[in-house]
């Protein structure tokens, strides 16, 4: 297990040694046999000598940090997946019968590293919801050397055009949820907004879009973000592997792999037919999840380039009936997962 490091002398340990050597210069004349020659000030002069001794050698002066990436360890492509279905079919399309090189575990994700033809891969679970997603992102930027971020699971499709079993990989990913909830007017005609908050899109009834404030290194101030743009290099490794990608069939038609477009994220496993057509209308996104924007804000906050690869595992409430995921998840995931082995095959 990854743990907090520092120097060979931390900070408890000085102070113990201060402590004790300034019992010393107290009572040490008291205690111990001094030749006549030595006085009480100059003993304890010899003891602030051992202190300053103490502070050069054990490197004391500033404050321990937690441990990071090793510098002179392999640079890592990070896969992540949010749950169970999602990570065992990237577990066992990347990995294998093999062995991993290590397994790390930290705050309770188990943290996978192994080979897959020529790189260096490090398999996590995010979690499921943004917030797990955000967390278990920033932690293991700040815990492993990783070069590269993507990420493969299912997600509910909101563009008619599309089917189950297709997979997307947008190029901008927003934030749904992110919003101003208001009062209706007395008069029932609108809605009493604050007035610091100007609408820019079509509101979901008392629901008002709303971008989320965002900062980085280089920037002076938050500011406020539309979304989050993948990484061009990886986008084009998507499309270098379109080259090379088998046929993927669900239900008896063949699926399709989009590269480019929209997708959104929210906190909320949407199953509404209502908001899946106004938020199609608003973002013209090909999918809804749970994760993606959250991921891809940590990953634009680190400057790390970032790619999410999303089968369509329901309708996000264009369904007639009952949301069909629970039967879907297995073999959508298993889709996303292959499209993801071609994007690493085609990295450079």
């Amino acid at each position: 297990m990854a743990k907090a490091g520092g120097g060979a002398f931390g900070a408890s340990s000085l102070g113990n040694v201060l402590s004790f050597v300034i019992w010393i210069a107290e009572f040490g004349t008291k205690a111990i046999l001094l030749p006549p020659r030595i006085t009480r000030l100059g003993y304890a002069a010899l003891c602030m000598s051992v202190i300053c001794l103490l502070l050069m050698v054990g490197g004391c002066a500033g404050p321990r940090r937690a441990a990071g990436p090793r510098q002179d360890a392999p640079r890592l492509i990070a896969v992540m997946a949010s749950y169970g279905p999602e990570l065992a079919a990237s577990e066992a399309l990347l990995l294998g019968t093999n062995q991993p090189v290590s397994v790390t575990e930290i705050n309770g994700v188990t943290f996978k590293q192994f080979r897959f033809e020529g790189h260096d891969l490090l398999l996590f679970p995010s979690g499921m919801s943004m917030v797990n997603a955000a967390m278990t992102t920033q932690l293991a930027l700040d815990r492993f050397p990783i070069s590269h971020v993507l990420f493969t699971g299912i997600a509910g499709g909101i563009n008619p055009a599309c089917r189950l079993g297709d997979v997307v990989i947008p190029a901008k990913w927003f934030h749904h949820s992110e919003a101003v909830y208001v009062n209706p007017k007395p008069e029932g005609s609108g809605y009493v907004l604050p007035t610091y908050f100007k609408p820019f899109c079509e509101n979901f009834g008392f629901m008002f879009p709303d971008q989320v404030t965002a900062v980085r290194a280089g920037m002076k101030e938050p500011a406020r973000q539309e979304y989050f743009a993948v990484d061009p290099g990886l986008l084009a490794a998507a499309r270098r592997a379109m080259n090379t990608m088998p046929p993927l069939t669900y239900d008896g038609h063949r699926a399709e792999v989009r590269v480019g477009g929209n997708g959104i994220t929210g906190p909320v496993f949407m199953d509404n037919r209502e908001y899946r057509q106004w938020a199609f209308r608003v973002w013209k996104a090909d999918c809804l999840d749970m994760e993606s924007t959250a991921i891809a804000q940590v990953c634009w906050a680190n400057q790390k380039p970032f790619l999410i690869v999303r089968s369509l595992s329901d309708l996000a409430g264009g369904q007639d009936g009952v949301n069909p995921v629970d039967t879907t998840e297995g073999p959508t995931s298993v889709h996303a997962a292959i499209v993801l082995r071609e994007i690493v095959r085609a990295m450079k």
